[in-house]
């Protein structure tokens, strides 16, 4: 199994292809659908990292793929920008996911 990032700029791909990841740098939402098609066409790939920009710019597609596909992981992962996310993201899911307050 392996992994695949697709990224919308080149210092999240170089960083992670120091840590032996390979990926792809696109720039429009036609090239992240094309990106993401030859990912899904590849047994090989496991786990497709993709950064939140485009998640954010894709959800339509992003959201199927989390639901329907069994043989790739989709995750979306922060930039050097940062995250999206507000603060307390991970708290608030677990209490609408389980009900606790952490």
């Amino acid at each position: 199994m392996r992994f695949f990032v697709i990224s919308d700029n080149s210092d999240t791909l170089t960083g992670l292809r120091l840590a032996g990841i390979d990926g792809t740098r696109v720039s429009s939402t036609e090239d992240v659908k094309e990106a993401v098609s030859k990912v899904i066409a590849n047994p090989d790939i496991g786990v497709l990292l993709i950064t939140e920009k485009l998640a954010r710019e894709t959800p339509d597609l992003i959201y199927d793929l989390k639901l329907k596909l069994t043989h790739t992981l989709v995750v979306e992962i922060p930039d050097r920008h940062g995250t999206g996310r507000s603060a307390d993201s991970i708290t608030r899911y677990i209490r609408e996911a389980i009900g606790i307050r952490v």
